[in-house]
Parts: C-alpha cells; structure tokens; sequence
C-alpha cells in the first residue's frame, strides 16, 4: 500500500523559468489528462521509476481527489498531486501520493510545496484523521519544513522513501476548545474536589457525570444549556436538543426521566413562542412533563433545562478500570443537521417517541461499569472524559466504529451525534443493545478499551497507533 501511496518529486535540474501566477483546484477531466502526462513523463521517462505506466488502483478509485495547479495565463497544467483513502470503507486514514511539478518551473516560487498544503487543508476539510505519505528521501526535508513528522524507512519502486505524516490535531483543538477550561473554572467548589459535600459537584465516585445524584435520595439532576446562536437561528430545533442532551445525561446513568425546567429567552415573542414549540414537542416524545420554569422577553436568546430523574442504582461515567472494554452504543439513522453539517448529527426528530424512550432505558437494562453520553466533544473526547472519570486512558480501534456512510470519520468522531452512549464492561461482558425490542434502533460495537496511559489514541489497521488527545481532557480527575 506504501507504494501506492508515495510522493514523488523529480529530479530539479536546471535553472527555472519565470512562470505566470497560478491557482491550485481540483482537476476537471482536461486537467486530469494533462496532470497524468506530467506524471508518466516524469516517473516512467525521466526516473524510470515505473516500467511502462505509474496508473495505479489509486487512479480507478472515485473517491480520490486530484489538485492541480493550473497557469493563470493559458490554463496549462504546471503540476499536481492525488490523494484518496486506504481503505475500502472510508475510516478517516488518507494517503497523498503521485507529487509532480513540471520539469519547466520546478522549484519555481515552490509550487510543489503549495500542493502539498493544499493537499494538507482538502484532506483535513474532508474530514482525515490521518494523512500519511511515503516521500522520496531527497525531499524529505521539504516535508519536514512544512510540519511533516517522519516515521521510518520504506522503499518505493526501487527508490530510499521516507514514510511522513501530517499532524492532525482536530480531536485535541476540539477538547481544549470545550472541556479543558472546566477544572480552573470549577475550582471554586473545591480544590481537588476535597471539599465539603454542601460545595463539592457530583459527589463521591461522580466527579465529571453527566448528571448528579441528589444527596439522600434517589433523584439524579441534570443541567444544560443550549448555545444562544442555535436558539436565535433554529428555536424550534434548540428547544428539541434543550430536552434531548438532557435525557440523554439522565439516560446515561441509568435514570428514567421524571420532570423538566426550562429557562427560556429571547428578543422577541416569536424567537420564545418557537422555542417553547419545539420544548413542547420533545417533552411528548420522551414521555416527560415540563414542571415549570422561567421565561423572560427583550433580551438577547437563551435556553437552559434541567431534567429530574430516578434510580436506585446510579451509573457512574468513572467507574471502568484498565483492560475493561470500551463500546460505543449508537443511533446512525437520520442525517446532518441543515447548518451544522460536520458537528451535529440529528438521528432523533425521525424517531417515534416509544423508540426514543426505547433508547433512553439502554443504559438502565444493561447496568454497564461506566456510561458516559457522546457530547459535543464526541466520541473521542468522550471517551477521554470517561477514562480520566475512570483514572484511565483509552484507545479507540477507528475500523470498528459505527458510523452512517456518508459521515467523513473525522466528522462522525467530533460531532454530537443524537443518541450515543459509551459504556465500559469488563471484557466480553457489554450487555448493551442484547434485549429484544425488535427493529434494531441503535448499533452496539466494541471499539476499543481503557488503558493505564492517560490520553486517547487512534488504532489503525495497519497496527499504527495515533494520538488523539494527549492527557486528561477535563483535569477535574479520578472520579
């Protein structure tokens, strides 16, 4: 597959010539011809790389993208660069290859970098968790210059290569975005969380839950706010998610939901009238009463809920241990939510409400060790927050991700996803999704396991492994 997968770079030779400015897109059927003809003169004729043809499978496959560089003053195609996924299901794992710049103004104003950052950027918009190449060892160093990370050795056609890698960091930028300032924000209600129980949150052994247990009874609290942006674009679908990642926190723990409160504002009648609508609807879905709460006009929009639930027998996000089994339990019905393509996946406002409040008890049947719900943060930085709960780290196995077929991995693993829950049993014992209900509404699958290095890393089905976050994502500790 390295093969497949190289870069190559001719030879420079020769002082180059000026050329006319150029723009870099992706290649029409004209341009993919001209891009092919470059590539055989330079890696069949020139370097005698290939016998005869360098086409490969990579050129048959439709999902490959091919960029181009094409002259502003006549259109001619000055180089270009492929890259595709490596394996048959999409999983996020991308490779560039088949780099070639033609030999008239090589090394010109260094348009073969160029390509590769815009290889960089359409690869990561595309949603890749990992893009890799196999480069020339003369050239290594360009790679190196751009924020290449090289891993070893290979050979390619004959030719001393250097396997490289782009560094992909969405997983990480996305935590320190959301999670990582909770624990300086919260220090208040106890340093270490060694205060007294009237200050500490959750409670001892539910440190970062989703929701809280109530001190000396059975009612489980949960709290969210809705981000003001959604209420003022889409009331309706912000009042809908207002009860949805409520339940979802009660759910997550094995509660069935008793009541809400709402807290709802906005600029205007319409923006709170619309809201309420869309509060109203999904408390009938869910089968949930709206006890009360507050309203208030002439301000800008806002929506806060909190759910009541009960259980006798709480399920705490932080209770897996090393070696357990991680799974993930997920609905990939439905499709992306018109504006939040990318980060919101809306697999509930199709379902009927016996199949939501099916969904809902999952946690409450199975009674895993640790049940955390996919938030905003996905499910890795989900996964993250669960194994730190756990005193932990985690490693996820991306090929055995349930996932809808037209979410880009990288999307589907940082996305809210509607209904995910990720659980942790001890191995082979995950009892998620086993209880008949007919149609199946959700996938359960495992897809990796808690480990004794902090952080979450990405295995691949080359056996490569990959860092997704670094350490802890919330710093508020071992629950």
């Amino acid at each position: 597959m390295i093969g497949a997968a190289s870069f190559d770079v001719p030879v420079l030779t020769g002082a180059p010539r000026p050329v006319a400015p150029w723009s870099i897109r992706r290649a029409d059927g004209r341009e993919l011809a001209a891009y092919r003809r470059l590539r055989r003169d330079a890696f069949v004729d020139d370097q005698r790389l290939f016998a005869g043809s360098d086409a490969d499978e990579v050129d048959d496959d439709p999902r490959a993208i091919v960029l181009v560089a094409v002259a502003a003053a006549d259109g001619a195609v000055l180089g270009g660069v492929r890259l595709a996924p490596l394996t048959a299901r999409d999983i996020g794992w991308w490779a560039g290859s088949r780099l070639v710049v033609d030999e008239r103004v090589r090394g010109a104003a260094g348009l073969g970098a160029q390509l590769v950052q815009q290889a960089c950027h359409v690869a990561e918009a595309a949603g890749v968790l990992r893009f890799d190449a196999a480069v020339q060892d003369r050239y290594s160093g360009m790679f190196r210059r751009l924020g290449w990370t090289d891993h070893g050795a290979a050979e390619v056609a004959g030719a001393p290569h250097r396997r490289m890698r782009w560094p992909i960091d969405r997983v990480q930028a996305l935590a320190e975005r959301t999670k990582a300032p909770l624990v300086d924000l919260l220090d208040p209600f106890g340093a270490a969380w060694g205060a007294a129980p009237t200050t500490s949150l959750g409670g001892p052994g539910f440190v970062g839950d989703d929701g809280a247990p109530v001190p000396d009874s059975d009612v489980i609290a949960a709290c969210d706010a809705i981000l003001p942006a959604m209420v003022q674009r889409d009331p309706e679908w912000a009042g809908w998610c207002g009860v949805l990642v409520n339940v979802n926190d009660l759910a997550a723990m094995g509660a069935d939901p008793i009541g809400l409160l709402d807290a709802v504002a906005g600029p205007d009648l319409d923006v709170v009238r619309r809201t309420i609508r869309g509060l109203r609807s999904a408390a009938e879905a869910w089968g949930v009463p709206i006890l009360g709460g507050h309203t208030q006009l002439g301000v800008p929009a806002a929506l806060a809920v909190t759910a009541l639930g009960r259980t006798a027998a709480p399920v705490p996000g932080g209770g897996g241990r090393r070696h357990d089994d991680l799974s993930l339990t997920v609905d990939v019905t439905g499709g992306w939510r018109a504006g939040a393509v990318g980060a919101q996946w809306d697999s509930t406002s199709s379902r009927t409400g016996e199949e939501l409040r099916a969904m809902g008890r999952l946690v409450r049947d199975a009674a895993p060790r640790a049940a955390k719900d996919v938030s905003m943060a996905g499910v890795v930085g989900t996964a993250g927050m669960l194994a730190e709960a756990s005193g932990c780290g985690a490693e996820i196995d991306v090929a055995g991700v349930p996932a809808p077929a037209d979410a880009a991995m990288g999307d589907w693993l940082t996305c809210f996803p509607g209904f995910g829950m990720l659980t942790a049993d001890a191995p082979g014992e995950c009892r998620m999704g086993l209880a008949p209900r007919g149609p199946a509404l959700t996938e359960t699958a495992a897809v990796g396991r808690l480990t004794a290095a902090a952080g979450v890393r990405l295995l691949w089905p080359d056996g490569e492994r990959t860092t997704a976050l670094r350490g802890p994502v919330t710093g508020l500790g071992h629950a």
